[in-house]
């Protein structure tokens, strides 16, 4: 984690409804995110992203909070925020046991749970280190400049529309992590604020990534580089 990278939070929780409120609300204080829809899920986006910080719900179908969270401290340091709908100290323990950093009883304040996930980022002795952005993407026959956000095929130069081209440079700050529908609606908003035309729905963002994929996919329908992550939203595979 840089100063100008922000924290890259995982939220695990099976509740649908928790979870894109939580993942929202971080989201909108400067925050990365990526959500789980269980432990299974979880595993599988860990293998392939590196976070600072997990907030973990605690009673989950399939795998619990605590094994998973027993899982993550055997793999790492990446510290671990728990999520519980029931108070008893006998739960508390068992968390701290398996290793998680803080415990938050559920119906918290959203400012407390900001306040928590500061405060272990703070003291957290190993924050993940993130590669240098590559100045070059390369996606078969296509060269992304990042420098210059010029994408070429060959020696041609590839015409990108204003969204499509906020689009591509923003994937091509985060090659290989997982950006949700909800992250890449608040960066078009940002990015087109005061322009007119402001992207706010998120069924928006998936036509302008079905335009870009015809433009730098040579299958659209079946997307090699610009990958839908099912049930997360989309990642950028680079070669």
């Amino acid at each position: 984690m840089t100063a100008h990278t922000p924290p890259h939070l995982l939220i695990v929780d099976d509740d649908a409804r928790i979870r894109a409120l939580l993942q929202k609300y971080l989201l909108r204080n400067g925050y990365l995110v990526t959500a789980a829809r269980d432990g299974a899920h979880a595993r599988r986006l860990m293998q392939g992203l590196a976070f600072d910080l997990i907030v973990l719900d605690v009673m989950m179908p399939g795998e619990d909070g605590i094994s998973l969270t027993r899982h993550i401290r055997a793999q790492g340091h990446v510290p671990v925020l728990l999520l519980t709908a029931r108070a008893e100290s006998d739960d508390r323990i068992s968390g701290f046991e398996a290793g998680a950093d803080d415990y938050l009883t559920k119906h918290f304040e959203a400012r407390e749970l900001l306040l928590r996930i500061a405060a272990i980022l703070r003291r957290s002795p190993q924050p993940v280190a993130r590669p240098v952005q590559p100045q070059l993407i390369i996606m078969g026959p296509l060269r992304y400049d990042v420098e210059r956000g010029e994408l070429r095929r060959d020696d041609s130069v590839l015409r990108l529309t204003q969204t499509e081209a906020t689009l591509m440079r923003f994937f091509c700050q985060h090659p290989g992590e997982v950006i949700t529908r909800e992250a890449l609606v608040d960066h078009l908003s940002r990015d087109r604020a005061g322009h007119g035309g402001m992207v706010g729905q998120e069924r928006a963002v998936d036509v302008q990534i079905t335009r870009l994929r015809r433009k730098i996919e040579s299958d659209p329908k079946d997307p090699r580089h610009l990958q839908t992550v099912r049930g997360s939203g989309y990642m950028l595979v680079v070669d």
